[in-house]
């Protein structure tokens, strides 16, 4: 059953405008793991964590660092969600988060479907 969905789209421009004149937004929105990926990856995740945020209707007590996306030997994009965000979707009886990532022609999107 599903239980959400998101999507949202991120202005590459615009985005990488953000970062360059505000550094500490690498910090602030991504983990670690994720910090050092290119930029068009970066807006990509950061699409995927609105897009997660409107899946699960809520964003009270969500911190940016609570939703890691991460890969598999693959290269398909998932979800590790700690905190808040791990607390929420156990709280909706979410079971399977599935999202879609992509970036062209200036734009980066994601889709997300949580599925209970």
């Amino acid at each position: 059953m599903i239980i959400g969905i998101g999507v949202d789209v991120v202005d590459l421009r615009r985005f990488e405008r953000a970062v360059a004149r505000t550094p500490a937004l690498r910090e602030r929105l991504f983990t670690v793991g994720e910090r050092g990926l290119p930029l068009r990856s970066l807006a990509g995740r950061f699409a995927a964590k609105e897009a997660l945020i409107k899946a699960i209707g809520d964003s009270t007590g969500v911190r940016w660092h609570d939703m890691e996306v991460v890969a598999d030997g693959e290269r398909n994009p998932s979800f590790l969600l700690h905190n808040a965000v791990a607390e929420r979707a156990g709280a909706m009886g979410i079971r399977t988060i599935h999202l879609s990532m992509s970036h062209d022609a200036g734009v980066a999107i994601a889709y997300v479907v949580a599925e209970g």
